[in-house]
């Protein structure tokens, strides 16, 4: 088999074209990754603003989910079919469009249209910019390039806090937005130069019966399992009609792309055994993992009473710990594959967590943030190199639909772990008599006595529910041991990834 030409020269650092390619991509990314984490500070700032009530300001939230879950199956042909390069800055100016339009919004109704605009930009960024820093760098690079690749999401549940608080109490809130323009004017600048020039190739026809199944079928089950936290049950009908209805679909999309040699998200891949087990490694981290943050910010601010600002910086420890360990992660799998990095960051993740089971409302910051700093030393390396070992055994042809399908399960995967999350703590404060809601916090006007009780027992349920996220991380150790422990050969486009693989 003929290697590509870039791996003949592929050395173990990456070359400056292939980290200029890298900075326009993650600059794109973290746009879009922080806008989520930025829009959700400002929620009780909308309710406020356009007179509105929780429930409703929360689709500022689902509507942007809704959009990325419509957009993200198309990415993959779309790629294929107009180039990486031009469909990135097409997908860039579609989300700097989509800010504008946000920050101009005079009532809640245009600001959750709006978002749905940003959003249809938004989820194509990360999906693409994984295929085009992929091909940049070569399959002897990958474990490095995904390793740059976590930076935004790394950032993104960490300094969207901070940059959201800050921008909402120095500025407005039309400010988390606008700050998407001058930064998405360089980024698109940054693309027209830096980024290869597509190449036209004749591409496959548009798999139309499965766009009207999986883009549809993916959005009802995240809108159906988003609103769980809602209605506080998975048995409410806002809940189990759209969910199921979503799950119907897919499963007819599953169908339809077994029966078709090109369909919209290419089920076909899942012949490839280290990408079937990094699928099942991501769902399970993606919802441990994210659904543990979520906790980690009501606790800070519900029962130790501090501000979004200070919990952003208290995570901040997280993503310092999570900087030591992926960029060595990311060398050490290309040299020896992702099976024993991941098994590693899992099990240390799993250390670092348990110490919140047992956490309660005087618990000593320095443990908290000693605790977080371990956690990030494990994400640093299993979120990454998880996505590696799916990428890593596709050919070239494949890396685009491999990236878009990654995407789906981490963005579904985040969606249940934080619905669940949600109804556990919420189930657990009621139990408890903290009160039902994971985001009310005490009641206002009690006695300093009564009021620490009430903090008590919300820390006795947080610690209660982190048990839920720590047996997740337990549980993703299963499919981790089954991942790759060397660095497999990519095949050529004329081979299927499970011919490399079985």
């Amino acid at each position: 088999m003929t290697r590509p030409p870039d791996t003949e020269s592929a050395s173990d650092k990456l070359d400056p074209a292939v980290l200029r390619v890298a900075g326009v991509v993650v600059l794109g990314a973290i746009m879009s990754i922080l806008d989520v984490t930025v829009v959700n500070v400002a929620l009780r700032t909308f309710q406020i603003e356009f007179h509105t009530t929780p429930a409703i300001a929360a689709w500022t939230m689902t509507g942007y989910t809704l959009a990325l879950a419509t957009v993200i199956p198309v990415t993959g042909w779309a790629a294929d079919r107009f180039g990486t390069k031009r469909l990135y800055m097409l997908a860039m100016a579609f989300f700097v469009f989509g800010s504008v339009l946000c920050s101009t919004a005079w009532n809640i109704e245009s600001l959750i249209a709006f978002r749905v605009i940003q959003g249809l930009g938004g989820g194509m960024l990360m999906p693409l910019g994984m295929t085009i820093l992929t091909h940049a760098a070569g399959p002897q690079r990958i474990g490095r390039v995904m390793a740059i690749m976590g930076v935004p999401m790394l950032l993104g549940p960490i300094g969207g806090p901070i940059l959201g608080g800050w921008l909402i109490e120095s500025f407005s809130w039309h400010w988390i937005f606008l700050i998407n323009v001058p930064i998405g004017a360089i980024a698109l600048v940054l693309a027209f130069i830096v980024l290869p020039k597509d190449k036209p190739e004749p591409s496959e026809s548009f798999d139309v019966v499965g766009m009207l199944l999986a883009s549809p079928g993916l959005a009802l089950f995240l809108f159906g399992v988003s609103s769980i936290p809602g209605e506080g049950t998975v048995m409410a009908a806002k809940v189990l009609i759209p969910a199921i209805l979503g799950v119907v679909l897919m499963a007819a999309f599953v169908v339809h792309a077994l029966r078709i040699e090109h369909p919209l998200i290419d089920v076909h891949l899942f012949r490839n055994s280290a990408l079937r087990y990094a699928v099942l490694t991501m769902v399970l981290f993606a919802a441990a993992f994210f659904g543990a943050q979520l906790l980690l910010q009501l606790y800070l601010q519900q029962v130790r009473g501090e501000s979004t600002l200070h919990s952003g910086l208290l995570n901040a420890a997280q993503g310092l710990g999570a900087m030591i360990t992926m960029p060595i992660a990311g060398r050490l799998v290309d040299k020896i594959g992702p099976g024993k990095i991941v098994l590693t960051g899992v099990t240390v993740i799993a250390i670092g967590l348990s110490t919140f089971t047992r956490i309660g409302s005087d618990t000593s910051f320095l443990l908290i943030e000693g605790s977080l700093f371990v956690m990030g030393l494990g994400m640093g390396a299993t979120m990454m190199p998880t996505m590696t070992a799916a990428i890593q055994t596709l050919s070239h042809a494949q890396v685009a639909r491999g990236s878009t399908l990654m995407n789906i399960v981490n963005q579904t995967g985040f969606s249940i772990g934080a619905a669940a999350i949600s109804v556990v703590l919420t189930n657990f404060l009621t139990h408890e008599g903290a009160g039902g809601s994971p985001t009310g916090g005490p009641p206002a006007n009690v006695p300093p006595q009564v009021l620490e009780q009430i903090r008590e027992s919300a820390a006795t349920a947080f610690a209660h529910t982190y048990v839920v996220s720590f047996v997740l991380v337990l549980l993703t150790l299963i499919p981790a041991f089954f991942l790759p422990r060397s660095t497999p050969k990519a095949p050529a486009d004329g081979e299927t990834a499970a011919a490399v693989v079985a």
